[in-house]
């Protein structure tokens, strides 16, 4: 008997372990990985938005390297966010998009200084351009130490460019797209002889068209400018990084993206809100972090029968009820935010009606979060010659 129940120990075991193998998703280890997202250096140029004094790089780069944090390459963030690689908590990935000549003059000097792997985030237009522009020569001897390539887009084409090229319909986008997504990609692995699996949105912006785009063309993972830490649970089309900033007024940018407070795994225990999820979809969604001080508050009530349509009420923290509006054909009601949030979280109640009820059903309640300090969207690149 003790035999038997031996093996049956075994099999459910193993087929634990299978199923785990098989799990699409990674667990979740708890480990949170800080991306940082420059763009142009310069010891004597006026500093802008865009452009961060030389000095001031290199003094970030001593500070990660006296706050003891880990600075990972490109493929050790890839192979741990799919769950084969375990990389210590309070990791940095170091990015730099579009390709200026003062990656190589600048940065790359103090990076291989310190040691740090770095990924550069190409376009492709803007590869041997002469003037601000990096050549491959150039590229080709970075990678020899520590860096990694990634995908910018062919054009870098700004946002009205993109939602122009989308109102030719879904053809004429597909074809675009494909174009800055694919071609890219071939000539960067052409050209640098390593896979291309990963790409940055210029200026941040995404539609679904590029998830699926992407997704078809082999990419893995895709960064947006939206400020916060990365875990395995985020979604790889959305991946967040911190933009730094090279005027002094956005230093705090910097210091949010080096600060890691305690582990999520322990904060529930000291009283920290957990959120749950909603058994209805809502947006924003249940602890979601949002940079959006004005955002659209929704929630989808198709999975409730017999609903009376015109006991439905929303309520915000700091509004009170609110004159949200609900389209009778999703069945979803929502509300645009008519003044800036100005706390840390906000919570929404939803209550209604069953047809022929008089007492209203339990509240449908969540909490989302904001990030008042949420870093600026580039809107520019390197202008071509």
């Amino acid at each position: 008997m003790h035999i038997i129940q031996k093996i049956l120990c075994s099999l459910i075991s193993i087929n634990l372990c299978l199923a785990q193998a098989n799990s699409s998703e990674p667990a979740d280890d708890h480990v949170r990985v800080s991306i940082l997202g420059y763009h142009d250096f310069s010891s004597n140029k006026k500093v802008t938005e865009m452009r961060i004094r030389t000095a001031k790089f290199r003094q970030q780069m001593q500070a990660i390297k006296d706050l003891n944090l880990n600075v990972i390459t490109l493929q050790e963030f890839t192979l741990w966010k799919q769950g084969k690689k375990n990389i210590p908590d309070k990791s940095i990935l170091i990015t730099i998009d579009d390709g200026w000549k003062s990656v190589y003059t600048d940065a790359f000097p103090i990076l291989k200084e310190f040691g740090f792997p770095f990924t550069i985030y190409l376009y492709t237009n803007y590869i041997d351009r002469g003037g601000s522009s990096m050549s491959t020569k150039m590229i080709q001897e970075m990678m020899l130490h520590g860096c990694s390539i990634g995908s910018h887009s062919v054009s870098h084409p700004a946002p009205s460019t993109v939602r122009k090229q989308k109102k030719r319909g879904p053809d004429a986008f597909n074809k675009f797209l494909n174009l800055e997504f694919g071609k890219s990609k071939q000539i960067l692995q052409n050209k640098f002889k390593q896979p291309i699996n990963t790409y940055v949105y210029p200026g941040g912006l995404h539609t679904p068209e590029m998830h699926s785009i992407a997704k078809q063309l082999g990419y893995q993972h895709l960064f947006t400018v939206k400020p916060g830490k990365v875990t395995r649970k985020s979604i790889n089309s959305t991946i967040p990084r911190y933009i730094i900033l090279g005027e002094d007024k956005h230093d705090y940018i910097f210091k949010h993206a080096t600060t890691f407070s305690a582990n999520a795994l322990y904060r529930s225990s000291s009283g920290a809100i957990v959120h749950k999820k909603t058994p209805h979809p809502v947006s924003p969604e249940a602890g979601e972090k949002i940079t959006e001080r004005m955002p659209t508050i929704s929630a989808n009530l198709s999975k409730i029968q017999n609903l009376n349509p015109a006991s439905i009420t929303m309520r915000i923290a700091g509004f009170g009820s609110v004159p949200a509006t609900f389209d009778k054909e999703t069945k979803t009601i929502k509300w645009k935010v008519n003044r800036r949030l100005r706390t840390n979280q906000c919570s929404v109640s939803i209550q209604w009606k069953l047809i022929d009820s008089k007492s209203y059903q339990p509240a449908l309640q969540w909490t989302f979060v904001i990030d008042k300090e949420a870093a600026y969207t580039p809107k520019t690149a390197p202008a071509l010659p």
